[in-house]
């Protein structure tokens, strides 16, 4: 089973400029690996694999020999983020790569766990020998695979390091109505449940909004590249730093305290990008953070052995009576309640809550809402298809050489 350790780095001056030397060497690479596979294409019709541009290093260094100073498996790995870019990218996963722009953001990667100790409050990395000093709140079970530093905005240092356990995951609970819970996901309401408890959304963009503005109005005040525009803008990136941290902060907690709690959950398959095209709606629900919670409930749920189970995009969960099934068409987003025609009386959100559970609860179940398993297509079907042609092709030949 794997999992991540992520720590603050406290390095020298020295070595916080040999990672910057780090970062920004792999931005450069990954950015000349981008380029020449876009001219190889477009003007040759040929796709540069990762292996193509990797062996093209050794005549770069000789170009550009601060190259050297860099671990080369580094560099590597830049160009094998790029190759996965492209493949993320026609996979309709993500947009076609872009350039790197140079911030004063970024992090390099090395793939080589083995190179990575750590002896008392120093922790070891390639090219970094002597130790950078960290802080280890958490100690590491397992064997490191992989390490990541990062730089944030606000000038400080993190490594992120991938670490197996050697452990299996945990086998999955049984699935019972009994100890399954539905769970909506809102504005108002952060987080209802279908035992009728209710999350308040915190609102951390929104808080900070006012002094935000405040902020960037000084920023803009100030002339374009002097040091008091930087210091400005660095202070923007602190509060949104502390606004990031404040909302991972929540959604931790939240989504260990329901996974503990429960053996099954059941969530909204949320197609939040669509969502976010509304203009009225789209900066609450970027703060929200719903895809962050389901992605915490998920991974969580693996380590426990606990299940997370989705019901479809577009299922009419509010519109639906959870008492007799009827579909209120006519509700409008501004109605919280409603009363269905069977003449029970609905909080909006715990009535969409319980339906997620019953929906997911059918579907495990066997009920009338269970998807109907596609038929694949095989490989002698596919052989038979092309044979049919060919049989009517030569039997008119046939006729046609009689008549």
């Amino acid at each position: 089973m794997l999992k991540a350790y992520k720590y603050r780095l406290y390095p020298t001056i020295e070595q916080s400029v040999l990672i910057d030397k780090h970062i920004d060497a792999c931005r450069f690479v990954y950015n000349l690996a981008l380029e020449t596979k876009m001219y190889a294409y477009s003007a040759h019709r040929v796709n540069l694999t990762r292996y193509d541009l990797i062996g093209q290093l050794p005549e770069l260094k000789k170009q550009c020999e601060w190259l050297k100073e860099v671990d080369s498996q580094s560099l590597q790995q830049s160009i094998i983020n790029l190759d996965k870019a492209f493949s993320s990218f026609f996979k309709n996963n993500s947009k076609y790569p872009r350039f790197r722009c140079k911030k004063s953001s970024g992090s390099f990667k090395n793939p080589h766990g083995g190179k990575v100790s750590i002896k008392g409050d120093k922790i070891s990395l390639p090219m970094f020998r002597d130790g950078i000093q960290f802080y280890q709140d958490r100690e590491i079970d397992g064997v490191i695979k992989q390490s990541i530093v990062s730089k944030t905005k606000t000038n400080k240092y993190f490594v992120c390091l991938l670490v197996d356990n050697r452990k299996p995951l945990p086998i999955k609970v049984e699935i019972s109505e009994s100890t399954s819970i539905g769970i909506d996901l809102g504005l108002s309401h952060f987080a209802i449940t279908s035992n009728g408890y209710k999350m308040d959304n915190p609102t951390h963009l929104k808080k900070a909004i006012p002094k935000l503005k405040y902020l960037q109005r000084l920023s803009a005040k100030k002339k374009k590249g002097s040091n008091n525009r930087k210091k400005a803008n660095y202070k923007i990136a602190i509060l949104h730093e502390k606004i990031s941290n404040r909302r991972k902060d929540f959604l931790h907690k939240l989504s260990t305290k329901l996974i503990s709690e429960n053996q099954t959950i059941c969530l909204e398959d949320l197609n939040v990008k669509g969502m976010a095209k509304n203009h009225n709606l789209a900066q609450s629900i970027s703060d929200a953070g719903w895809s962050m919670f389901v992605s915490m409930c998920k991974y969580k749920a693996e380590w426990s052995g606990k299940n997370i189970l989705q019901i479809p995009t577009f299922e009419p969960s509010t519109k639906i009576c959870s008492s007799c099934g009827y579909t209120n068409r006519e509700l409008t987003l501004k109605d919280r309640e409603w009363t269905c025609i069977c003449g029970v009386h609905h909080d909006r959100d715990i009535n969409a809550a319980i339906n997620i559970k019953n929906y997911c609860m059918k579907e495990i179940s066997g009920g009338v809402r269970r998807k109907k398993v596609a038929e694949l297509p095989t490989m002698v079907g596919a052989m038979k298809q092309q044979l049919i042609p060919s049989i009517i092709n030569n039997s008119e030949s046939l006729t046609l050489s009689n008549d």
